[in-house]
């Protein structure tokens, strides 16, 4: 038990002894190796390499394409308009050692990037107008930033691939007072196009109804002549009528007359000499008294 005891801390300072006289580097890393803060080495094969223990230390580095990734930050076109620009940029590690000298880490390197980059951001884009930015320009301006800020981050053993911006929008404040007018000028277009259309509407009510009063006058115009032609006929036919058997012609009429005048509802008083009652009369020649 009391060998058990003594060999697991044995075990122990072997494997620490061990860590310390060898370390491994990934296929896609590079290894500097110091002593005491002085540079001995760099390693870029993959593998385990041997260091001496406690006196040389290991710094590992990525030498795979690394994103930086700015945040927000307002800049001032030629044009005096604010924009909060959003912009994001592509690395290496060119020079290991002379990245471990200048900046030491990635922290390091991704905060001397935010200073290059965004200066020369922001005087380029102040050479230009914010619709030049946004919309016209901006591949060249991102270029020309790409190219002035890489060779500034060779000094630090960075090499910068690539620049560009994710977003470019107006302040909060401007952008707000931008869509109150883009609403105001959607309400007053909107207003402008239900009066147009209110104004045709209207013509086309007013051609309607102008349209229908010629048509209802053509057609009790033409009605009128027609019940004229037939009225003129229907008195055409009655003379003709008249003329072939006068008598029979009264008698008609006279019957007509007694159909409209004696019915239930209706009390008749006429004199006994009355033309209307000499169809009525019996056959001794006294006429009839009808008491309705």
């Amino acid at each position: 038990m009391k060998r058990l005891n003594l060999l697991f801390p044995v075990v122990l300072l072997a494997l620490f002894g061990v860590s310390q006289l060898f370390f491994i580097v990934d296929e896609t890393q590079v290894a500097l190796v110091t002593q005491l803060g002085r540079f001995k080495r760099s390693v870029e094969d993959p593998g385990l390499h041997f260091k001496l223990p406690f006196m040389e230390q290991v710094h590992l580095y990525d030498g795979r394409l690394l994103n930086y990734d700015a945040a927000p930050a307002e800049v001032l076109t030629r044009d005096k308009k604010n924009l909060v620009i959003d912009n994001y940029a592509r690395w290496r590690i060119e020079d290991p050692l002379r990245f471990y000298q200048r900046v030491g880490t990635v922290a390091g390197a991704q905060s001397r990037l935010d200073d290059i980059v965004f200066s020369e951001l922001r005087q380029e884009l102040a050479l230009h107008d914010q619709s030049e930015i946004i919309d016209i320009h901006r591949e060249t301006i991102m270029d020309k930033v790409a190219k002035a800020s890489a060779k500034k981050a060779r000094e630090y053993g960075i090499k910068l691939v690539d620049v560009r911006i994710k977003r470019a929008d107006l302040p909060r404040e401007v952008e707000e007072s931008v869509y109150a007018r883009m609403a105001s000028e959607r309400a007053r277009i909107a207003k402008r196009y239900r009066s147009e259309g209110a104004e045709q509407a209207a013509k086309i009510r007013a051609t309607t109804d102008k349209e229908r009063t010629i048509l209802l006058a053509e057609a009790s115009r033409d009605a009128e002549e027609i019940h004229g032609r037939g009225d003129a006929e229907a008195a055409h036919i009655y003379a003709a009528a008249y003329e072939q058997d006068p008598d029979f012609y009264d008698f008609v009429r006279s019957l007509e007359a007694y159909r409209k005048l004696l019915n239930s509802d209706t009390t008749v008083v006429l004199d006994a000499h009355s033309p209307l009652l000499r169809f009525l009369e019996s056959e001794g020649g006294a006429p009839l008294t009808p008491s309705r």
